[in-house]
């Protein structure tokens, strides 16, 4: 059987990475990375995996749910307290809700402030 791969981390593109990591900081509670800066800013989850968030000038935001620029992916978070207050205090934080939510009883698409879309699912 062949080693088997264990994911270590996944990084967005965005125009600041000190101020999206900002962003999810606040609304993971995750520590931000001590080596991070003005091009390149990660959170590290207990298990050693690291959200990134890598400076790419021109940045294009997606356009989610058209694919004029497509997500090409989005993350999901298991949240414990109802949807509609994870909704209300990530809006707080500054994320974007999209028109077009597919089951929004049991899911809401969100984006965070470089236009990334993301879910949030009850636990």
């Amino acid at each position: 059987m062949p080693p088997q791969l264990k994911l270590s981390a996944i990084t967005l593109d965005c125009p600041d990475p000190p101020a999206l990591a900002a962003f999810y900081q606040r609304a993971t509670g995750l520590p931000r990375h001590p080596d991070s800066d003005a091009d390149f800013a990660a959170l590290t989850f207990a298990d050693g995996l690291s959200l990134g968030f890598q400076r790419v000038d021109g940045h294009r935001a997606p356009t989610w749910p058209t694919q004029i620029v497509p997500q090409q992916l989005h993350l999901c978070f298991a949240v414990e307290e109802e949807l509609d207050d994870a909704e209300a205090r990530l809006l707080e934080l500054g994320a974007g809700k999209p028109d077009g939510q597919p089951r929004e009883e049991r899911w809401r698409v969100l984006t965070d402030p470089a236009g990334h879309p993301f879910c949030i699912i009850r636990k």
